[in-house]
C-alpha cells in the first residue's frame, strides 16, 4: 500500500511539473499551432482568397516553376527548398546570373511564414501576397518582369485551364493573381511539432531533456523576442547589449528604425547557417551569441546545449506533397534569358 502511495505521489508531482512548465511557456507568450484543423484554418486562411484544393495545387505548380524567372532556371523553391528546412542552406541567397544577394542576406524559411507579423528581414511587407511579388521582380533574385510572368503562364493552355478551374471562367490571369496563388500555397506550409503537441496537452510529446531545455529557454529570457506561434516573426531591435560578431558582413542595417525581423525558431535545426547574413553554422554558438548581444547575459555551454535540445522539439511535421508535373512550354512561351 505504501509503494502505491509513493507511486501516486510521483505521478502527481510529475503532472504538476508538466502543468507548471506549460503555464510558464504560455505566460512567456509562447503559443502552439492548434491541433484542430478548423482552428488552424482560421489562422491561415485569407478571406480575400479562400483556400481550396484547386488553388493549392495550382500555387504549388507556380512555386516550383523556374520559367517564371528571367533565366528559366530559378523557382521559388530554389531559395526556399521544401525538401529540407524551407531555405537554401547557404549564407547569402544566390539569384540571377549566379549572383549573391547584394546585402549578403540569408534566405529565411518559408515554412510557417503565414504566421509572421512581417515579411522580409526589414519587415517591409505584412503578408505573403505582397511578399511573393518581390523576389520574382528583384534583379538579384528571379529578375523577371510582370509581363514576362503573365506571358509565360498564359502561353500554356494547361495553366489557363487550371486558373479557370481554381477561380472560374472569368478569371484574369494577371501578375497579381499569379503571385496571390503562390502565396496561397505558401499559407498551407505549416509544420506542427512535438512542442505543439506538448503545449496542446500531450505530456509525453517532448522528452525530459527537451522540457528542461524549454525551461532554460524561458528562464534565460529567449522568449522575450522569440514568442508567439512562430517563436519569432516580428520586428525587434538588434545589438541591444552588444555588437553582433559579424555585423560588418553585408550592409544590412534593418528598417528605418534599425529593427530586424526576428527569425522563427521552428525547424531551426534544419535551417543553418544562422542570423540575417548567415555567418553562424553552429546552433550552439548562435545561441550563445544571442545571449551576449540581445540579453546581456552569458549562456554557458551547458545552457546552450539544453536550449538546443529543446529546439529539437521544434522540428515539425512537413506537409506531404509530390513534385508537381508542370505544363509543357509552347512556341509562345518566353525563352530563357541569361543576361
Amino acid at each position: 500500500m505504501k509503494k502505491i502511495a509513493i507511486s501516486l505521489a510521483m505521478v502527481t508531482t510529475a503532472s504538476l511539473m508538466a502543468s507548471n512548465l506549460v503555464d510558464q511557456a504560455k505566460n512567456a507568450g509562447l503559443k502552439a499551432i492548434p491541433n484542430s484543423q478548423s482552428e488552424l484554418l482560421k489562422l491561415i486562411d485569407d478571406p480575400r482568397n479562400p483556400i481550396t484544393d484547386a488553388k493549392v495545387e495550382l500555387g504549388k505548380k507556380l512555386y516550383f516553376d523556374p520559367r517564371l524567372s528571367k533565366s528559366g532556371i530559378i523557382s521559388c523553391n530554389t531559395c526556399h527548398n521544401l525538401s529540407e528546412g524551407g531555405d537554401d542552406g547557404v549564407p547569402a541567397a544566390i539569384g540571377h546570373k549566379w549572383a549573391a544577394n547584394p546585402h549578403h542576406l540569408n534566405s529565411p524559411t518559408v515554412y510557417n511564414a503565414v504566421f509572421f507579423q512581417a515579411q522580409f528581414w526589414d519587415g517591409r511587407e505584412k503578408d505573403l501576397e505582397a511578399q511573393a511579388q518581390g523576389p520574382i521582380q528583384a534583379h538579384p533574385e528571379m529578375a523577371a518582369t510582370k509581363g514576362h510572368v503573365e506571358k509565360t503562364v498564359t502561353s500554356m493552355p494547361k495553366y489557363v485551364s487550371d486558373f479557370k478551374k481554381a477561380y472560374g471562367d472569368d478569371v484574369k490571369i494577371s501578375f497579381e493573381q499569379i503571385t496571390d496563388t503562390i502565396a496561397l500555397f505558401e499559407r498551407i506550409l505549416v509544420t506542427p511539432s512535438p512542442y505543439d503537441d506538448y503545449l496542446n496537452g500531450s505530456e509525453d510529446a517532448m522528452t525530459p531533456a527537451q522540457k528542461e531545455g524549454l525551461k532554460t529557454f524561458i528562464d534565460k529570457g529567449c522568449a522575450t523576442c522569440h514568442s508567439g506561434i512562430t517563436l519569432g516573426g516580428e520586428m525587434n531591435a538588434f545589438n541591444v547589449t552588444g555588437t553582433y560578431k559579424f555585423q560588418d558582413v553585408g550592409n544590412f542595417k534593418g528598417d528605418k528604425n534599425g529593427l530586424i525581423k526576428v527569425p522563427t525558431l521552428r525547424n531551426i535545426t534544419e535551417t543553418a547557417p544562422y542570423f540575417h547574413n548567415g555567418q553562424f553554422w553552429s546552433l550552439k554558438d548562435a545561441i550563445k551569441e544571442m545571449g551576449r548581444i540581445q540579453l546581456g547575459t552569458t549562456i554557458s555551454d551547458k545552457e546552450a546545449a539544453s536550449i538546443e535540445e529543446f529546439f529539437g522539439a521544434l522540428e515539425g511535421r512537413k506537409p506531404e506533397m509530390s513534385i508537381p508535373m508542370l505544363p509543357a512550354s509552347t512556341a509562345t512561351t518566353p525563352k530563357p534569358n541569361l543576361n
